[in-house]
């Protein structure tokens, strides 16, 4: 078991920067710049928020988060 290894924290954070956010977005970091640019450091609760309630359906922040889309195509 990884509990034994880590504590959660260290369990979150490495989950954190390794799921998958959206289709080829792997890690909050990542996230952040595409879906906000900027650093993950410089998101808001809000921006925090939204990231996190999509992690467990990340297909549907392409689909369905009104006002959260990827700058990538936009630069």
């Amino acid at each position: 078991m990884i509990e034994a290894f880590w504590d959660k924290r260290r369990i979150l954070e490495v989950y954190l920067n390794v799921v998958e956010w959206g289709e080829g977005v792997f890690g909050a970091e990542a996230a952040a710049r595409h879906y906000y640019s900027t650093s993950a450091a410089q998101l808001g609760p809000e921006q925090v928020g939204t990231l996190a309630a999509y992690l467990p359906n990340r297909s549907a922040m392409d689909e369905c988060a009104p006002g959260l889309t990827s700058t990538a195509g936009r630069r």
